[in-house]
């Protein structure tokens, strides 16, 4: 891995000027700002009633993280630290995640449907090794192993539990290279998709991680998915100039969104991903596979 995070000590001596090769969302207003987006987004979309859906449990995210604050986390050394130290395939999870799913699935109990209901009940009625086995699961990406009703929940107290980790961590951090960059270099999650930022770090690539939610720079001459150069090109749809667009590689056949900032400032990675489905549709007609996952939005089985 090419970006290193840095302990304490190291902070401590100094290190150079350069733009951040990492960047930690703001811990607070995370799920509120996302909500936000969402609720503007589903006004007059087609999925409205889908996107005001998530931006509720958004909304109960935010509360479960306020209310389940993180008070134990083992102590990380300066080489636990420098590479993907909350790496989801071999961090060994503690109860607290559980504490944080029992927590979210009560607080959407509350308004739930009988469909949603019957999977809130099923998740709250599963043992604890029924339900690290899901998660297991779900964190090596085999998603066709977990329904898609069930993933959404479990996801969801997953990520929030990934923040709080990542959130305590120290947040400074070097690009080494510029190679091995397709995995987030903090949990070893894939990317839900990039952001061409504006401000400090404008025209800058930055790829969000779809558990932690941590950005990292990766050049826009790459392919997120396979590290390969020349085979790039850009789809949207209508709009030539759209906020939105699809980042497509010919080496692996796959795509990515890429959303520009500067086309609409208030945009959130996630909300704004999930509104553009027709875009992922178009990509699919054309023989691309995204190689990015939306956890607000699991596939079926089939």
């Amino acid at each position: 891995m090419s970006i290193k995070i840095l302990s304490p000590e190291e902070i401590k001596k100094g290190v150079s000027e350069q733009q951040p090769a990492l960047l930690f969302p703001n811990y607070n207003n995370l799920y509120s700002h996302r909500r936000e987006r969402l609720e503007q987004l589903a006004q007059n979309h087609p999925f409205a009633n889908y996107l005001t859906f998530i931006a509720g449990l958004v909304a109960t995210q935010q509360i479960v993280l306020r209310e389940n604050p993180l008070e134990n986390m083992p102590e990380l050394n300066a080489q636990q630290l420098a590479h993907q130290p909350l790496n989801c395939r071999t961090w060994l999870r503690d109860e607290h995640w559980l504490k944080l799913l029992s927590a979210l699935l009560e607080k959407m109990a509350v308004n739930a449907n009988e469909d949603l209901q019957a999977t809130i009940e099923w998740l709250q009625k599963a043992s604890n090794s029924e339900l690290n086995q899901l998660a297991d699961k779900l964190l090596n990406e085999e998603f066709s192993e977990v329904g898609s009703d069930k993933a959404l929940f479990i996801w969801s107290a997953l990520s929030i539990y990934w923040r709080q980790m990542a959130n305590k961590i120290p947040h400074q951090s070097v690009l080494e290279n510029g190679d091995n960059l397709t995995r987030c270099p903090v949990c070893n999650s894939a990317p839900t998709a990039s952001v061409v930022h504006l401000g400090e770090q404008q025209g800058l690539r930055y790829l969000h991680c779809a558990l932690c939610e941590t950005e990292w720079n990766m050049v826009r001459a790459k392919c997120s998915n396979c590290d390969q150069m020349g085979k790039l090109s850009y789809f949207m749809l209508n709009d030539e100039f759209a906020a939105v667009r699809a980042e497509t590689c010919d080496d692996c056949e796959s795509y990515l969104k890429i959303l520009f900032q500067e086309k609409a400032p208030e945009m959130d990675v996630m909300a704004d991903d999930l509104a553009s489905l027709f875009l992922d549709v178009e990509m699919e007609e054309k023989g691309y596979a995204r190689s990015g996952l939306n956890p607000y939005l699991f596939a079926d089985e089939d």
